[in-house]
C-alpha cells in the first residue's frame, strides 16, 4: 500500500497565501507517503505569472521542501519557472528529505477553448517519471491528460502511478471532460491515477480556473475517491496487489501491437 494525500486547495494570485495553504494542507496530510497539489500552486494563472515565476531553488519551492521534510512526506506541486521571455509550467517533485527529485515542464499547452497558454508559457520537451515514496510516478499536467500518447510513454518509462495536476477550466461539459479523461488514462493503462485540481476560488471566479473534482481512480477506471468542489485534503490508499490483479484480468498492455519510441523528444 502507498498512502496519498489529495490536496485540493483554492489558489490565489499571491504566492505567500498559496504557500500558507499548502503548508496547512501538509500538516493535515502528515502520515501520508505522498501529497499531491494542483497545477499552478505557486500563483493563479494570468499575465502576472511572468513576474512571479521563481527558480526551483527560490523561496516558494524551498519553503515547500522544508515543510515536506518536516512532515516526512513527498510532494508534487505546480509552479512556474522563469524562462527566456516566457515561463515554464512545471510540476516539481520533492522527496521526504526535502530534495527536489524532478521537474516536469508541461508539454501540451492549453491553446483551446479560447485560451492561449503558449502566449506566456514555453512548452517542455520530455516526459518525466520520478521515484517518490517507493513508487515510480509519471507526471501529467492538466491539458496533457487529453493526449493518451503521453500517458503511454510514461508507462514505457516504468510509471507505476500517474499523478495528474490541474487548474481545469470551467465551462459547458468541461467537468465531464475532466472525469472522463482521468478515468480513461487509468483504464487504458491499467494504472492507479491520482488527479488533483484547484478548488474553485470564489474571489477569483471570473477567470474560470478550478473545478475541484480531485480523485483517485483504480486500474479498472473505478473512482475510489472524489473530493467534489470544496477545498479539502483526503488521504487515500493505492493497493499495488490490485494493480497486478487488474492486469491479469485485463492484460491490454501485454496485447499492444504498436509502440512509440520512448527516446523520442517532443520538439517545442
Amino acid at each position: 500500500m502507498t498512502t496519498i494525500a489529495l490536496c485540493q486547495i483554492p489558489v490565489s494570485p499571491d504566492p505567500s497565501t498559496n504557500l500558507k495553504r499548502a503548508q496547512e494542507a501538509l500538516a493535515k496530510a502528515e502520515g501520508a507517503d505522498l501529497a499531491i497539489f494542483p497545477e499552478a500552486t505557486l500563483t493563479r494563472y494570468g499575465r502576472r505569472i511572468t513576474d512571479l515565476a521563481e527558480p526551483l531553488d527560490g523561496p516558494f519551492v524551498s519553503a515547500l521542501a522544508e515543510s515536506a521534510k518536516e512532515h516526512g512526506l513527498s510532494v508534487i506541486a505546480g509552479v512556474f519557472e522563469p524562462g527566456d521571455g516566457r515561463v515554464h509550467n512545471t510540476a516539481v517533485a520533492i522527496d521526504a528529505q526535502g530534495a527536489v527529485k524532478a521537474a516536469y515542464r508541461k508539454i501540451h499547452l492549453f491553446d483551446s477553448f479560447g485560451a492561449k497558454e503558449s502566449d506566456l508559457v514555453a512548452p517542455g520537451a520530455e516526459p518525466a517519471v520520478v521515484e517518490l515514496a517507493g513508487l515510480k510516478v509519471g507526471l501529467i499536467t492538466c491539458y496533457d491528460v487529453r493526449f493518451p500518447e503521453l500517458a503511454r510513454a510514461l508507462v514505457d518509462k516504468g510509471a507505476e502511478l500517474f499523478a495528474v495536476i490541474a487548474a481545469w477550466g470551467s465551462g459547458p461539459l468541461k467537468e465531464d471532460h475532466w472525469v472522463t479523461l482521468v478515468r480513461a488514462r487509468a483504464l487504458e493503462n491499467t494504472m492507479w491515477t491520482a488527479a488533483v485540481g484547484q478548488a474553485p476560488n470564489p474571489a477569483e471566479s471570473s477567470d474560470g480556473f478550478g473545478v475541484g473534482r480531485s480523485m483517485l481512480v483504480d486500474p479498472l477506471g473505478v473512482i475510489r475517491a472524489d473530493l467534489g468542489t470544496a477545498p479539502g485534503v483526503q488521504v487515500v490508499r493505492v493497493d499495488h496487489e490490485w494493480t497486478a490483479a487488474a492486469r491479469a484480468t485485463l492484460p491490454c498492455l501485454e496485447h499492444r501491437v504498436l509502440r512509440a519510441s520512448t527516446d523520442r523528444k517532443v520538439v517545442p
